[in-house]
């Protein structure tokens, strides 16, 4: 009982349920229209390198807008961003469904509705992460970030699983239907939210571009915080590519369809869902930065090894622990990020976390779409963990004091 109260802990709070469970439905139509929208994109083009494409509009507007995001989220109120932006992907979201049951959906319409939905989320993702503080207080910010964190997993897990048996039993179209019909259930959990004085930064009067150097002079001049914004850099360009990678690796290597891709990406899903409780439980001790540094060169490792996996069964379990290391190393990105911000700058900072950990997808979904156009499926993850392991390595050798300290965290 005990465990289940560490683990839960921040649920006691009625908001953060409202918003968590809402959260939950959400997410997971999100995660069934990425598995449909990839998959469609794929069939129409049969072209790796054009699913790249796909990726890189939707993250795109990540990587230009999201450090002024974070200025706006800490002017105005959360609740007010959200419910702004939910409603925008709500309305993307019937529009896609439209085109695709009218049968008249062309690849430029649905690049450009990746892009309109990259814009929105580069407002929607740093003000979720930054609004669980208002949510659970600085007391269980610990243990709200690890459950937030299961939001997205237990949605990667169902999401990709129910798309798969959606688009073979019902359709495609039918997939998207379903993600327009889930964001109603986060905008009631909004609704039903009873706002305590939102906290909001007194930068009304300045300059966006001087509030957005304040929020990247934090991140340089706290060293703990710099050094997981390089290792996000590299991990997150580079072994965050499985919408990309996958859909190919199944049709080219394990000669499958969309059944075994949504598998996979459930596989990993459930790796990461594991991991989302054990750092939930976990989250009482605080920060874990050894094993922060190990799931960081594990996951570009799997990700080499995976040369070597051409059978669906051993395919399932490398997922597995692709999914764990994935889960671990974002989670104690996102903590290292929140801990101890002032809240006044709690946007601002998020916002340079979600450019980090999203706004550098086009950056490698373009190279690994490249990469195994060129090549073959078979390359798409070594490739991204070789890469990966040879810029982490002096990364690493540089802040080699810093990671003596993380690596043995009682020695002084």
């Amino acid at each position: 009982m005990n465990v289940f109260r560490s683990t839960f802990s921040s649920l006691r709070n009625r908001n953060f349920r409202y918003f968590w469970f809402g959260q939950i439905i959400s997410v997971m139509g999100t995660w069934i229209q990425r598995t449909a929208q990839t998959w469609l994109v794929y069939q129409m083009t049969n072209s790796a390198f054009l699913v790249g494409v796909l990726t890189a509009c939707q993250f795109i507007p990540i990587l230009l807008l999201t450090l002024i995001a974070g200025t706006v989220i800490d002017r105005h109120p959360k609740k007010l961003i959200l419910l702004t932006t939910q409603t925008g992907f709500l309305i993307l979201g019937v529009v896609m469904t439209i085109l695709v049951y009218a049968k008249i959906v062309q690849y430029w319409q649905i690049l450009l509705i990746a892009i309109l939905h990259g814009m929105l989320q580069s407002f929607d993702t740093p003000t979720r992460q930054s609004y669980v503080v208002e949510l659970v207080g600085q007391k269980d910010l610990m243990n709200g970030i690890s459950l937030n964190s299961t939001v997205f997993n237990l949605a990667k897990i169902a999401g990709p699983s129910l798309a798969g048996i959606l688009m073979v039993k019902f359709s495609v179209g039918f997939c998207f239907l379903v993600d327009s019909i889930s964001y109603l259930a986060v905008l009631l959990g909004l609704f039903l939210i009873q706002q305590t004085p939102a906290l909001i930064a007194k930068t009304q009067k300045r300059y966006l571009w001087k509030d957005v150097k304040e929020g990247l002079a934090y991140v340089w001049q706290h060293a703990a915080v710099r050094m997981s914004a390089e290792l996000m850099l590299i991990v997150c360009t580079l072994n965050y590519n499985n919408n990309v990678i996958i859909p190919i690796f199944a049709k080219t290597v394990l000669n499958s369809g969309a059944q075994a891709y949504a598998s996979l990406l459930s596989a990993t899903g459930i790796g990461s869902l594991i991991a989302a409780f054990l750092m939930s439980y976990l989250s009482r001790f605080g920060l874990q930065r050894n094993i922060y540094l190990a799931v960081g060169l594990g996951t570009a490792t799997l990700q080499t090894l995976m040369i070597f996996v051409h059978s669906y069964p051993l395919a399932i379990a490398m997922m597995v622990a692709i999914g764990f290391c994935n889960m671990v190393f974002l989670n104690q990105s996102n903590a290292s990020f929140q801990f101890s911000i002032p809240n006044g700058l709690r946007g601002r900072v998020m916002s340079i976390y979600v450019l980090l950990n999203q706004g550098t997808t086009p950056i490698g979904s373009l190279f690994v779409g490249s990469v195994m156009d060129v090549f073959s499926g078979a390359w798409g993850f070594p490739s991204c963990g070789i890469l990966a392991l040879l810029l982490l390595m002096p990364v690493l050798y540089l802040n080699r004091n810093l990671v003596g300290k993380w690596l043995h965290p009682t020695q002084r």
